[in-house]
């Protein structure tokens, strides 16, 4: 099982001081950044794009977990690869008829191909993308309702990790949606190795606390399986 990584969701950090909350977070234990892309069409919610990526990267040289919430996924890679994006996670939802053209184009800018799948969508529609030597490197499975910050936890969405843990135990697993304290432990237990976290993290007193717990409830699992 691939090691633990904790992706504090941008979205819920000061936003007028981007490039200080992202140092700030980082220095608390943070591995990767995880920005959520909203278009206002594929969820109601609109966010940022390729020209926040272009001016964070010049303030860190950290991967940047890049989550397309978008209709058309593929007018989307040019421009962030140029930014300096270095995760490309697409939803499957959008990409039934053009997951393979999409995830050569990802590659060929120097990303990192994963693939989402929202609340509603069986688990079994990623597998396809995970065999094979056209495939992504992980699969993100939104515990909540994706668009919107501050949800609560689905509990129930950890069946499907399970599966993903099951059938490919080296693939990165990633969980997004109501993930911190009270939560961690059945996400880890389930398989999932990528932790985003948005509030829990960046509205926590003490982040640094808050990282750690969540990186050593995933190695704790690990180490039990």
């Amino acid at each position: 099982m691939p090691k633990a990584k904790i992706a504090p969701s941008v979205l819920s950090s000061d936003f007028a001081n981007l490039a200080s909350e992202a140092a700030r977070i980082l220095q608390c234990g943070a591995d990767w950044l995880h920005m959520d892309i909203m278009d206002g069409h594929f969820v109601p919610n609109l966010t940022i794009g390729a020209p926040v990526i272009q001016s964070l990267r010049k303030h860190t040289e950290a991967y940047l977990d890049c989550h397309l919430m978008v209709t058309n996924p593929l007018d989307y890679v040019e421009p962030l690869g140029k930014a300096g994006a270095s995760g490309f996670t697409f939803h499957i939802e959008v990409a039934k008829e053009n997951w393979e053209e999409l995830i050569q184009q990802i590659k060929s800018k120097g990303m990192t191909p994963a693939v989402a799948l929202k609340p509603g969508t069986p688990v079994e529609e990623v597998y396809p993308l995970l065999d094979g030597e056209n495939r992504v490197e992980m699969v993100l499975v939104m515990t909540v309702e994706p668009g919107f910050g501050g949800q609560k936890f689905m509990p129930e969405m950890m069946d499907k990790v399970r599966s993903l843990r099951n059938k490919y135990p080296s693939l990165d697993i990633e969980v997004d949606g109501g993930l911190g304290p009270s939560t961690i432990d059945a996400a880890a237990s389930a398989g999932a190795n990528c932790i985003v976290a948005g509030s829990s993290v960046f509205g926590a007193s003490e982040p640094a606390q808050v990282i750690s717990l969540m990186r050593n409830s995933v190695d704790k699992m690990q180490q039990a399986n």
